[in-house]
């Protein structure tokens, strides 16, 4: 089923309402995944609809959460998300940074008591398009082990990168620490694919599966093996030890209704390049030049910005199955 942007956004608004969050919070959550559906991300996109709504309602997601911020420090924005929704938490710790990191140079951003962020790249994104670059961790439920071990310890815990171009699109670097986000075995699982392509996961023994069920009782298999496993510790630490948050094998699970919170972490890094460096903006220029004269070469960002261009004109295909359960939650 092909549907418009407003058509689109007025499901999920729908949905939200229903499950008994503000006007404000409903619309931040639902513009959120709604660009990741005109992104080409349908995995962290409409999707999550069905879960966030169901977790509304059980409670496990505050609707009516208002996030808290304090500042420890003049380039410190500390954010609790009250247990709500991860996108306004974030979307209130950012607009208070980004004139500190104009003024200083740098500013922090870390939220705790939060949830699922969607796609982190967006953020990032909106940091860049503000003249600043901006680094981004998010931990997210036990989905990993530790390399050489056999427990779930990690999240896929997704990094993302914003550079601000002159004249130009941001560049985006947004990916999840396992070979692919557990969204995308959840995806195939909603749909009734009974297969996902070899290498994306182990069973809960360990072994090697391509059964989407099999897979999320088990575990994702990291990017880059041990390397990806390191860089998953790191972001477990920036994003969880650093602010509060729950770590990933502390936290419950996104796509159960009943339960405690997931109550993960994100943090934020932002700096003002030209503070650094006047000359920034020539000086990138000169590296996306020689990058981009080779070909075959792409920027990163570049396809989800034609991507989204073209979905905005055409509108989005969304699974009739999951249309009729987003309908549902409105009801």
């Amino acid at each position: 089923m092909r549907l418009s942007c407003a058509e689109l956004r007025e499901i999920g608004l729908a949905a939200f309402r229903a499950a008994g969050a503000p006007e404000d919070t409903a619309s931040c959550v639902t513009d959120a995944l709604l660009l990741a559906e005109l992104d080409g991300m349908p995995s962290h996109g409409y999707s999550r609809i069905p879960f966030y709504v169901a977790q509304a309602r059980t409670g496990k997601v505050n609707a009516l959460a208002k996030p808290l911020l304090t500042h420890p420090l003049p380039a410190l924005t500390l954010v609790d998300a009250a247990y709500g929704f991860a996108f306004p938490a974030i979307k209130a710790g950012l607009a208070a940074a980004i004139p500190v990191a104009k003024r200083f140079g740098l500013a922090y951003v870390g939220v705790r008591n939060s949830h699922h962020c969607g796609m982190l790249g967006h953020y990032v994104e909106d940091i860049a398009r503000q003249g600043c670059i901006g680094m981004a961790f998010s931990n997210s439920p036990a989905a990993m082990a530790p390399w050489g071990g056999n427990k779930a310890s990690f999240g896929t815990n997704p990094i993302a990168f914003g550079c601000p171009v002159a004249d130009g699109e941001p560049i985006i670097v947004d990916m999840s620490l396992s070979k692919v986000a557990r969204g995308k075995i959840m995806n195939a699982k909603q749909k009734g694919e009974t297969r996902i392509p070899e290498g994306w996961a182990l069973d809960a023994q360990g072994q090697p599966t391509t059964d989407p069920d099999k897979a999320l009782k088990g575990t994702m298999i990291p990017l880059g093996d041990a390397k990806g496993a390191a860089l998953a510790l790191m972001v477990e630490i920036l994003a969880a030890s650093l602010t509060g948050a729950h770590h990933a094998f502390e936290a419950s699970s996104f796509f159960e209704a009943e339960g405690p919170a997931p109550a993960i972490g994100q943090s934020f890094f932002l700096v003002e390049p030209r503070a650094v460096n006047p000359e920034f903006p020539s000086s990138l220029g000169r590296l996306m030049a020689h990058i981009t004269s080779q070909e075959g070469t792409r920027v990163p960002g570049a396809r989800r910005f034609a991507q989204r261009a073209q979905r905005r004109q055409e509108g989005v295909d969304l699974p009739d199955v999951l249309y009729e359960k987003i309908r549902a939650c409105s009801c």
